[in-house]
């Protein structure tokens, strides 16, 4: 019986995970006792470890096991550009396009008044102090665009423009390699909306 429910228990805790459902987590649960015991106790001491010292970064928000994150206190990045983006993954991926050295503010959220999540819980405040340092000159808001994404960039842009900082968005359009006649509608209408000289 105590099996059972350790069973059960850890087939419940691994559909916490985004996109995994009942038939997922127990193919992962039955994986792991099954097949790769060594691997269940590292996966077990990893996210122990990770929920026991994985903290907020004090200056952008992103996670880390320090007050201030190895990004904010690269000396060589640019301190007047500061990317907002919505979660940590985001930030990475933008570091990892290479194209970016500049600082960021990571939202760990975005504005949805239907799920009760309003500007004091993604910390725009914080972000209005941060960009108002005397160092940020270019604010780049790099939020989703969803709907939700876009209304959180229009608050931040609102809020920032009074300010006097000069205010981007990251652009929307057709992506490299691809061929028009499977791109969706919406991206190309974007794309010809933003179109640029030549």
């Amino acid at each position: 019986m105590a099996n059972t429910n350790a069973l059960e228990v850890l087939i419940q805790a691994l559909r916490r995970l985004p996109g995994v459902g009942v038939k997922s987590a127990s193919r992962m649960a039955f994986h792991l006792l099954q097949h790769d015991r060594m691997g269940a106790r590292a996966l077990s001491r990893a996210l122990h470890e990770a929920a026991d010292s994985v903290q907020h970064c004090e200056r952008c928000h992103t996670f880390t096991q320090a007050p201030i994150c190895a990004t904010c206190l690269d000396v060589r990045r640019d301190a007047s550009k500061l990317c907002v983006v919505e979660t940590p993954a985001d930030q990475s991926a933008v570091e990892r396009t290479g194209a970016y050295k500049g600082l960021y503010f990571v939202l760990m959220g975005k504005l949805s008044p239907l799920d009760g999540i309003g500007p004091k819980d993604i910390g725009l405040q914080e972000l209005f102090q941060r960009a108002c340092d005397g160092l940020v000159q270019e604010v780049i808001l790099a939020t989703n665009f969803t709907a939700e994404g876009e209304a959180t960039a229009h608050v931040i842009s609102e809020g920032l423009k009074a300010r006097g900082l000069h205010l981007t968005r990251l652009a929307r359009g057709v992506p490299v390699g691809s061929e028009l006649e499977y791109v969706d509608l919406g991206t190309i209408a974007h794309a010809l909306v933003d179109r640029r000289d030549n």
